[in-house]
């Protein structure tokens, strides 16, 4: 083991290979114009959202989904619509961010691919589920 890298820090470990999938899923998905952070939020917004259930969804905080959102908003590949409350700000994707999605659907599946031929379809599966079991761990009300 590299010991440049090697750590007993779960959060080192799990962020390290993060960003490593990152940058294979943002080089599949760059010929769409998209980065795999572009493609979850369009991904989770097929219909009108509230701004807090999409940042729910994505795991972020709202004010980092918002500064997500600008570039989004600004190609228009999203919306901004109030609700029936004036206060409420919902997200919608439109149609030239559905055309968007559907020319980055395939480039995903690409880097899908490519990671489940690199890692194993198995193991990923596995990693799946125990990303699954984490996420519901670590959520906000889980008992420690």
């Amino acid at each position: 083991m590299d010991p440049t890298t090697a750590s007993p820090c779960t959060c080192f470990r799990l962020r390290r290979a993060s960003r490593q999938l990152s940058q294979i899923y943002d080089s599949h998905l760059a010929p769409a114009g998209l980065s795999l952070n572009a493609y979850s939020i369009l991904r989770r917004a097929p219909a009108p959202r509230q701004l807090g259930e999409l940042a729910d969804a994505l795991g972020m905080d709202r004010t980092t989904l918002t500064r997500n959102l600008k570039p989004l908003l600004l190609a228009g590949w999203l919306q901004e619509q109030r609700g029936d409350d004036a206060r409420q700000r919902l997200i919608a994707i439109t149609p030239a961010g559905k055309a968007v999605l559907r020319r980055a659907r395939p480039l995903w599946q690409r880097a899908q691919a490519h990671i489940e031929r690199a890692f194993g379809t198995l193991p990923t599966t596995h990693l799946n589920t125990l990303l699954d079991q984490l996420d519901h761990a670590l959520a906000p009300g889980a008992p420690a």
